[in-house]
């Protein structure tokens, strides 16, 4: 099976019913979680009931995308003891902030930590990272293996390397906080996103800010991205 699953679409915090940015990417069996912020646990429990993901990746340390993290080592700790840690591959600053909400147990020892930035290989996977505008230190993310490429912007003002995560992906996961005048250097309207995402087949929009008209972004971003457009929802599942 090679899919990609929704979790979590908000942005900031959750709306009523859904959840903060979280992806779970399948690939032959091999399970890895794109960032796990605010009520996404629940809902990656779903799927896997212990937890059982074979690697987490957080683009950056706002609670909106990794504190539900703090809450997967709990369940790691409790129902599989015994069971090598979980490799985890975020930003330090990440790391400082899930010790901050909770230090015993440690998410060192629960998870095998490793710096996104210096990280090449994921299971299956190839892994391209680069530095994308915002107002804390985020990585987007690229994986490639054989036959499928998702890519994923975490949070990210407009940037010219937003094509170099792009090109060729099967899926472009963009943030599309906003809808209307661009608003901020580090965070994206549905318009930019499309600029950013041209080069990918399909673009699914995410990080929408809570309230937001979701159909009003997918027909901005349709004007400028000749592929399909997608807006995240909870529970999506989009075959790769």
């Amino acid at each position: 099976m090679r899919s990609l699953t929704v979790l979590g679409s908000c942005g900031a915090w959750p709306e009523a019913g859904r959840a903060c940015a979280g992806f779970l990417v399948e690939y032959d069996g091999f399970r890895v979680v794109l960032d796990l912020g605010y009520a996404a646990l629940p809902r990656l429990l779903e799927h896997c009931p212990q937890g059982e993901v074979d690697a987490v990746v957080v683009t950056h340390q706002h609670p909106d995308h990794c504190v539900d993290v703090s809450g997967l080592a709990r369940v790691r700790y409790y129902e599989a003891p015994d069971a090598p840690p979980v490799p985890l591959h975020c930003t330090p600053e990440t790391l400082d902030v899930l010790r901050a909400l909770e230090p015993n147990p440690d998410p060192a020892d629960v998870f095998a930590v490793h710096d996104l930035a210096a990280t090449t290989r994921i299971g299956p996977f190839d892994v391209v990272t680069v530095e994308l505008p915002h107002f804390k230190t985020n990585l987007g993310v690229r994986l490639s293996a054989p036959g499928m490429t998702v890519a994923y912007t975490g949070d990210s003002g407009p940037s010219p390397e937003l094509r170099r995560l792009a090109e060729g992906a099967d899926v472009f996961i963009s943030d599309a906080t906003y809808q209307g005048a661009p608003v901020s250097p580090y965070l994206m309207t549905a318009a930019e996103a499309a600029r950013g995402a041209r080069g990918a087949r399909r673009l699914v929009l995410t990080h929408f800010w809570p309230g937001s008209d979701r159909a009003v972004s997918v027909r901005e971003a349709e004007a400028g991205f000749d592929g399909e457009v997608i807006a995240a929802d909870e529970g999506l599942v989009l075959s790769l």
